[in-house]
């Protein structure tokens, strides 16, 4: 145990009894004892194992198994014994970029998301309850709100771009929230349930103390809540009287108010893996809740495999008693992604569905007929890509 173990460029988060170590160019992280951290830090300083041993046994009061030890960060991809080879992030979601994005330094990016950024942010999501308390009527009315225009099928289409336009700012805020703590993100697509989604993989800010992972997590919602505000001040302005635009441009207002409100709720949607989620996780202190729910749900119905029950049994303790409420938690929540689908998107999808089939009872012979079967497409087409997604991912397994 002479030699030197070339390792790569890891970093090493202290959690509690813990600690988080992890590449952030691969995006692999792995929690292990205090020890490990002590192993890898003298190790990363360019200490020999047998230095590392030494600090480690200090340290534990006892050997430590070197050999054994290297091996193992060797299995997981922390051993540097290729330099020459490019190592890939892990792909997190079936759709992916392939490079972590970093674009906006850490400066520019730092006073979106400091105190008083977040106390404004905070302002402005009591300023929205505010408004739809004393003004009820300017809660969006998706059978309303969702056309833009008299002509149905238009409207769909405009609808298409304004949510993909909603989505890519609320990523954006992820990453934007990234880069002000210095970590590097990068965007994919998957789906939750029956409804395939954008999201930014955050896994490199898992190279940071805890404290600090709430930004990131949060960055989404608080560009929702500064638009969400901002619509709804001039839709207030609007009613007040004290703006008097073309029509147009307040029917316009109310489509936008109806995709942000939409897509912020869904966020809040805590038993999925919403950004909600994510800072339920971390404020637990998790690793793997979300697996540990459906392990911890097949043991209730009586659908564990030894295997599977082994797998439980080394489960992190924090994710196991939060497991024990979340999976019931989960359960309930479809109820929850019933009521969203039933308010936000039954109504579009009933009266363009019903647009669509008036037009295609015309025949093919008829303009109107391909016109409402593009319209049609468009608008089933997110629910086929999660169906595709879904069976992807099924055959993966």
């Amino acid at each position: 145990m002479s030699g030197r173990v070339p390792l790569r460029p890891l970093s090493v988060v202290e959690e509690g009894d813990e600690v988080l170590v992890g590449d952030p160019a691969t995006g692999t992280f792995v929690a292990m004892p205090a020890v490990g951290g002590v192993v890898i830090s003298a190790l990363l300083r360019g200490a020999t194992e047998e230095e590392a041993a030494a600090e480690a046994e200090a340290f534990a009061g006892e050997p430590v198994d070197m050999p054994s030890f290297v091996a193992t960060l060797a299995e997981l991809g922390f051993v540097d014994d290729r330099p020459d080879v490019e190592r890939r992030a892990v792909r997190t979601a079936p759709i992916q970029m392939r490079r972590w994005m970093a674009g906006v330094s850490q400066r520019a990016a730092r006073p979106f998301f400091g105190p008083v950024a977040w106390t404004c942010y905070t302002v402005l999501s009591l300023f929205c309850l505010a408004v739809f308390a004393a003004s009820p009527s300017l809660f969006p009315s998706p059978a309303r709100d969702a056309f833009l225009l008299d002509d149905v099928g238009l409207s769909a289409l405009l609808l298409v771009p304004f949510v993909l336009v909603s989505t890519a700012l609320h990523e954006g805020g992820h990453w934007l929230a990234a880069r002000a703590i210095g970590v590097e993100s990068r965007f994919g697509m998957d789906r939750r349930m029956m409804l395939p989604v954008l999201e930014t993989d955050l896994s490199q800010i898992w190279t940071v103390p805890r404290r600090r992972r709430y930004g990131p997590l949060l960055g989404g919602m608080a560009v929702d809540v500064v638009l969400l505000s901002l619509l709804l001040g001039a839709r207030l302005l609007i009613r007040q009287g004290t703006w008097s635009p073309d029509p147009l441009v307040d029917a316009t207002l109310s489509t936008w108010v109806f995709v942000k409100l939409a897509g912020l709720l869904w966020q809040c949607m805590v038993f999925l893996r919403t950004d909600l989620y994510g800072v339920l996780v971390n404020a637990l202190g998790c690793r793997d809740l979300w697996r540990v729910k459906t392990l911890m749900l097949r043991r209730a119905f009586g659908r564990l495999t030894p295997a599977q029950a082994a797998e439980l049994d080394s489960a992190a303790p924090a994710d196991v008693r939060a497991g024990r409420w979340f999976r019931w938690l989960w359960l309930a929540g479809f109820a929850g992604v019933l009521a969203w689908f039933v308010f936000f998107v039954a109504p579009v999808v009933v009266t363009v569905l019903v647009w669509a089939a008036e037009g295609l009872l015309l025949g093919p012979l008829s303009s109107r007929f391909w016109y409402a079967l593009l319209c049609a497409v468009l608008l089933l087409g997110p629910y086929l890509l999660a169906a595709s997604l879904a069976a992807r991912e099924y055959t993966r397994r």
